[in-house]
C-alpha cells in the first residue's frame, strides 16, 4: 500500500509541476512582450481579451492549425524528433529543482520536488546539454546551409560556455559539500551563497545567457546573418516547440540561480514556495531586461568571451574560494 500511496504522490506532482511549468513558459511570451514594449515605449499585445492576457492562448491555437512544411532535402526522422528532443530535455530539467520544504497532506510528509535525487546537479547539467542535441539536430536535418550554420554555432557556444558554467558552480559545492539541490538550499538558511560568491553568481548569468541562445548570445538565432538560424526551416507546432523551449529553459536556469545562490525557498513572513518564484521571477527579468539593452555580439567576441576571460574568471573564484575554505 505505500508502494501505491508513492506512486500516486509521485505522478500528482508530475502532473502539477509540468502543468504549472507549461503555464508559466506560456505567459512567460506575453510577460516579455509587454517588458520589452514598455522599455521600448510602445504597445505590447492589447488586442487578445483584457490586456492581451488570452494572446498566449490565441498563438497556440494559430501554431496548431498552420500549415507545417517539411523540405524535400530534410532528413525527415531528425527533423521530427529534434523538437521533441529541446522540449524533452527543457522540461525534465524541473524533476530535481525543489520549490519549497515539506509538505503535510493527508497525514503524509510530501517533500516539494519529484526527484530528491543526492547527484541533482548533475543531472541538471545532463539535461541540459541534452537539450543542445536537438538544436543542433534541427539545424543539420532541414538540409538549409543558414540552419547547419545556426547548428554549429549552438555546439561551439555550448561547449564555450558550459565549462565556464560548470566552474562557476564549482564554489557552491565547496561551500555546501553536496550536489543535492535540497541540501545545498539548507545550507543557506543562514546566510545566502551569493554573499560568498557575488562574482560566480554574474560568471553564471552571462553563462546563462549563452546557455540560453538569448542575446546578447542569440548566435544560433542571428536574425541578421541567418535569417532565423537553426530552425529557419520549421513552422506550426515544430517551430513553437523550439520558441516553447527556450522559455521553459529559462524558467529552469532561473530556478537553479535561485537555488543555487538566493536561498531557494528560504525568505521572511511569506511562504517558502512564493518566496521561490518571486526570485526566480526577478531573474527572469533580467534576462528580459538584458535583451532589451544590449545588441548581439559578434561571433569571434562570443567566442572569446567565453575562452579567454570567462573560463580563466571561474578557474580563480575557484581557486580563491578553495583557498578560504581550506584556511578558515
Amino acid at each position: 500500500m505505500e508502494t501505491l500511496y508513492f506512486l500516486i504522490e509521485v505522478l500528482i506532482k508530475n502532473v502539477v509541476v509540468i502543468a504549472v511549468l507549461m503555464f508559466f513558459a506560456a505567459y512567460l511570451t506575453l510577460i516579455e512582450r509587454k517588458v520589452l514594449a514598455r522599455i521600448q515605449i510602445r504597445y505590447g499585445p492589447n488586442r487578445a481579451g483584457p490586456f492581451g492576457i488570452l494572446q498566449p492562448i490565441a498563438d497556440g491555437i494559430k501554431s496548431f492549425f498552420k500549415e507545417e512544411i517539411i523540405p524535400e532535402n530534410a532528413d525527415k526522422p531528425l527533423y521530427v524528433i529534434a523538437p521533441m528532443i529541446v522540449i524533452t530535455a527543457a522540461i525534465s530539467m524541473a524533476a530535481v529543482i525543489p520549490f519549497g520544504d515539506k509538505l503535510v497532506l493527508f497525514g503524509r510528509e510530501i517533500k516539494l520536488v519529484i526527484a530528491d535525487v543526492d547527484v541533482g546537479l548533475l543531472y541538471l547539467f545532463a539535461m541540459a546539454s541534452l537539450g543542445e542535441y536537438g538544436v543542433v539536430l534541427g539545424g543539420w536535418s532541414s538540409g538549409n546551409k543558414y540552419g547547419v550554420l545556426g547548428s554549429l554555432r549552438a555546439a561551439a557556444q555550448m561547449i564555450s560556455y558550459e565549462v565556464s558554467l560548470g566552474l562557476a558552480i564549482i564554489g557552491v559545492l565547496i561551500l555546501s559539500g553536496s550536489m543535492n539541490l535540497r541540501e545545498i538550499v539548507n545550507a543557506q538558511k543562514e546566510m545566502w551563497f551569493i554573499v560568498y560568491q557575488p562574482f560566480a553568481f554574474i560568471l553564471y548569468m552571462i553563462c546563462a545567457f549563452a546557455e540560453l541562445n538569448r542575446a546578447p548570445f542569440d548566435m544560433p538565432e542571428a536574425e541578421s546573418e541567418l535569417a532565423c538560424g537553426f530552425n529557419i526551416e520549421y513552422s506550426s507546432m515544430k517551430f513553437a516547440l523550439f520558441f516553447f523551449a527556450e522559455y521553459t529553459h529559462m524558467l529552469a536556469v532561473a530556478a537553479l540561480a535561485t537555488t543555487l545562490f538566493l536561498g531557494g525557498w528560504h525568505g521572511p513572513y511569506l511562504p517558502g514556495t512564493l518566496w521561490f518564484l518571486i526570485k526566480v521571477f526577478l531573474i527572469v527579468f533580467v534576462f528580459i531586461w538584458v535583451r532589451a539593452t544590449y545588441p548581439r555580439l559578434r561571433y569571434d567576441q562570443i567566442m572569446k568571451l567565453g575562452w579567454k576571460v570567462l573560463f580563466p574568471l571561474t578557474i580563480l573564484n575557484l581557486i580563491v574560494t578553495a583557498f578560504f575554505v581550506t584556511v578558515r
